[in-house]
């Protein structure tokens, strides 16, 4: 390996280390899109309970890593640590002082997994899925409607 030159030298010791893909990293607290497993929001966490998905992939990948948004409090995402330990799942808190992710939990592998869907989809996108008959009309919609009948 070459030696590095004094103006990359430099470079590093005004801008930091090179990264790779550093905008991917900061969204899932840590680690690459090819590894997660499953990413849950910060409104998802602070939900009452747990989500069942979250425990069933902690049973299929025991290999995982959990990274938790250190910018929650620790109330919200303790139930999650809780399961984590239940399984024997290293965890991490993520705290990056200069980018708060949406994300509030990233479970993920050491190594890429590729999982095309990773994000659970919350109970308005799953009626939108289902077509026109479970549409949900906002009070002007309604308002509207009554104006046309």
């Amino acid at each position: 390996m070459p030696k590095p030159s004094v103006d990359e030298i430099l470079q590093q010791g005004i801008h930091g280390q090179k990264e790779l893909r550093p905008e991917e990293r900061r969204r899932y607290l840590g680690t690459f899109r090819e590894r997660v497993l499953i990413a849950l929001t910060k409104m998802q966490v602070y939900e009452p309970g747990t989500f069942p998905e979250v425990e069933q992939l902690m049973k299929e990948y025991p290999d995982a890593q959990l990274f938790m948004n250190g910018h929650m409090s620790y109330e919200e995402f303790s139930k999650y640590l809780r399961m984590a330990n239940e399984h024997n799942i290293e965890y991490t808190i993520v705290t990056n002082k200069e980018h708060d992710s949406e994300l509030g939990l990233v479970l993920a592998c050491q190594y890429a997994v590729d999982r095309e869907e990773i994000y659970l989809k919350e109970d308005s996108e799953a009626a939108e899925d289902e077509g026109p008959a479970a549409e949900k009309k906002g009070f002007f919609a309604k308002l509207t409607g009554w104006f046309r009948k």
